[in-house]
This record gives structure tokens, C-alpha cells and sequence, in this order.
């Protein structure tokens, strides 16, 4: 029997260090945003943290591909990974409170379920892995509430455009399944941010004009922040996580993002959430926990043992 990954107590430490970082860029974000156009600020997340991870690679003096087919599956990557999801979640933002975009931004887990069971022989859908996915399902309908659905507006579509996202987020595990394996998960996050900012600099010229750099210290604080601590900072301690407690424990992350996000939500922008984005929550942990797969198997021993 292959042995499971279990959580250490630095490893517990280490994801909620995550989920805390993760759980403030959706403030940091919000806050860029007051100053800076949508695509302007995903490109400021995107080059600055790829100079970060550039400047690790080198320090650490790790490979670097040569083949173009790989820097064009960088480019890929980087489309389906951060230039899309990174701009459609910003948007969104203008519309939609912040606790309720990390909520609905669970559903990564969900869709990445769904894209794997479509492409991976080795991945297929099975009982349990159904289940979760209707209970997460649940969960997204539920915290996006039936007026959204009768009364179709702006906040409508902002909440469409944050599942988009994830859905995005699937297709790219998958992607960077496919193409990436074999390299150092630095290099391969270096690699798609390049991709990415190659992609967002003509597109932000295009769209928002060239870049203002007379802002206000808050908002350079801002951006700083979800550059080079939330994504450049993060992807290197989110690999940590991966290597010492699995895939399976790391997903555990999604679960506890959205508290931190709707607590700072709460206390710095005064946002207050429909108890339907509470229960919609509870629904897609229940979803998440199911795809697991753990807790249920423990309960069944449990269970078995008192027999």
C-alpha cells in the first residue's frame, strides 16, 4: 500500500500562512484597483513577481529550458493560468464584495476535478468524486443566490466572470500536467509568468495606456503586496506545502482562504455578506472535503472499529 501524506504541524503552519496570503491579495487587489486600470494592475502582478523568480532560478542555478515548444507552452500557461483568470477576477472586483469572489473562487477544485476526468485516463469520475462535485455545485449556486440568476445585472455577470476564472485555473492544471512535467516548479512558474506579462504588456498599452507611476503609497503598497508576496512568495511556499504534505492536504488551502478574505473584507472595506454566501460555503467545503475523500474514509474506519 502506498503511504498516505500526512499534515505536520509545520505543514499546518505553512497552509494557513498560505491561506492568510492568498486570503489578503483579494484586498490588495482591491485596493490597487482604485488607481490602476484592470489589465494595467495584472500586468504589475505579473512582471514583478516573474523578476522575483527569475532572481530565485538563477540563485539556485536550476535549468533552464531552451526547447521554443516549452516557451510556448509558458505562453499558454500563462493565458490560461494568470492573464484571464488574474483580469477577470480583478474585474470582477469592482462589482462584487471580496468575501464572496474567494468563496465562488473554490470552485477551482470543483472544475479541476471535471477537466481532469475529461482528459486523464488516470483521473476518471467516479461515485465519490460525483458527489463532491454536485455538493460543490451546490455550493457555488447557493453563495451566488437565486436573484442573480432572476435579476441579471453587472453583479450578475461580475460572479459569472469569477467562476470563468476558475474554470481557467482547471484547464491550466490540466495544461501544465500535460506539457510541464519533468521541470523544477520554479522554473515552470517563472516560465508561465514570463508568458504571461509578454502577453499583458501589449495588451495593457492597448487597453489602459501606458502605465501611471505617480500613485499613492497605498497603492504601490498594494501591488507590492499581491506581486511579490502573493504570487511570487506564494508559489514558492505553496510548492513547500506540495512537496511535504501532497496535493490532496494542499487543496485544504481552499477552505480556509475565504475567512480571511471575508473577515478583511468585513473590518477594511465594511462589506457585509448575504447569509446565502455563508451557506454556499458550507455546501462547497462539504464538496471539497467529499473530493478528499479522507475524512469519509476515517469516518468508515471509525465506524468499522466500534463494530
Amino acid at each position: 500500500m502506498t503511504p498516505q501524506k500526512d499534515i505536520s504541524a509545520r505543514a499546518w503552519a505553512e497552509l494557513v500562512l498560505l491561506a492568510v496570503i492568498w486570503g489578503a491579495s483579494f484586498l490588495a487587489v482591491r485596493i490597487a484597483l482604485t488607481e490602476v486600470p484592470v489589465v494595467t494592475s495584472v500586468l504589475h502582478r505579473t512582471f514583478w513577481a516573474m523578476l522575483v523568480l527569475w532572481a530565485v532560478v538563477a540563485a539556485w542555478r536550476l535549468p533552464v529550458p531552451r526547447d521554443p515548444r516549452m516557451w510556448a507552452a509558458f505562453l499558454v500557461m500563462g493565458c490560461l493560468n494568470n492573464v484571464i483568470p488574474f483580469a477577470l477576477m480583478a474585474w470582477a472586483q469592482l462589482h462584487v464584495e471580496i468575501g464572496l469572489i474567494s468563496i465562488l473562487n473554490g470552485a477551482t477544485a470543483i472544475f479541476g476535478v471535471i477537466v481532469a476526468a475529461l482528459v486523464f485516463a488516470d483521473e476518471r469520475l467516479t461515485l465519490r468524486k460525483a458527489v463532491g462535485v454536485t455538493m460543490g455545485f451546490l455550493g457555488v449556486a447557493t453563495a451566488i443566490g437565486l436573484d442573480a440568476l432572476r435579476d441579471f445585472d453587472l453583479r450578475s455577470v461580475a460572479q459569472i466572470a469569477v467562476i470563468s476564472g476558475t474554470v481557467f485555473y482547471a484547464v491550466a492544471g490540466a495544461w501544465a500536467r500535460i506539457t510541464l512535467r519533468g521541470l523544477a516548479p520554479e522554473v515552470a512558474a517563472a516560465g508561465m509568468l514570463t508568458g504571461s506579462t509578454v502577453i499583458l504588456l501589449p495588451a495593457a498599452l492597448m487597453i489602459d495606456g501606458v502605465p501611471r507611476f505617480d500613485l499613492a503609497p497605498a497603492t504601490w503598497a498594494a501591488m507590492g503586496y499581491y506581486s511579490l508576496v502573493a504570487t511570487a512568495g506564494a508559489y514558492l511556499l505553496f510548492y513547500r506545502v506540495l512537496a511535504s504534505a501532497g496535493s490532496g492536504n494542499a487543496m485544504l488551502v481552499t477552505l480556509l482562504i475565504p475567512p480571511v478574505a471575508i473577515l478583511l473584507g468585513a473590518v477594511v472595506l465594511g462589506e457585509k455578506l448575504h447569509v446565502s454566501a455563508f451557506a454556499g460555503l458550507a455546501l462547497l467545503a462539504v464538496g471539497l472535503l467529499i473530493l478528499d475523500g479522507r475524512p469519509l474514509a476515517r469516518l468508515i474506519d471509525r465506524a468499522r472499529r466500534r463494530r
